[in-house]
């Protein structure tokens, strides 16, 4: 392999695992923010897209987009947010809803 095939190839994963150290930032200033660590679940959006949702220790919830399932789970393992394969059982246990959430839900069902 040639120097210039090298560099084709590692610039994709240069690339990626920058954005990936990107998003990574924003997980762990979350975490740090709701009681110092987060859980997660990594979830395709579509072909072009992943999302990352975490809960902080103090149950609030939130989340990023990630350009690929592999930079999401980086991004997750770069912030040391501890992943689950989904979101229902303990996880979803542990989310705390406040007024906003629930009546945005109510609203939905409403039809508002």
């Amino acid at each position: 392999m040639s120097s210039a095939e090298t560099a084709t190839t590692a610039a994709p994963d240069a690339r990626a695992e920058r954005r990936a150290k990107r998003i990574a930032k924003h997980l762990t200033a979350f975490a740090a923010q709701h009681g110092g660590s987060a859980d997660g679940v990594v979830e395709y959006v579509g072909s072009v897209a992943t999302r990352i949702v975490v809960v902080g220790a103090d149950g609030t919830w939130g989340d990023q987009v990630a350009p690929s399932h592999a930079i999401g789970r980086r991004a997750a393992e770069l912030a040391g947010i501890t992943l689950h394969a989904d979101f229902e059982g303990e996880l979803g246990l542990k989310v705390k809803t406040g007024a906003y959430e629930w009546k945005r839900m109510a609203g939905i069902q409403l039809g508002g």
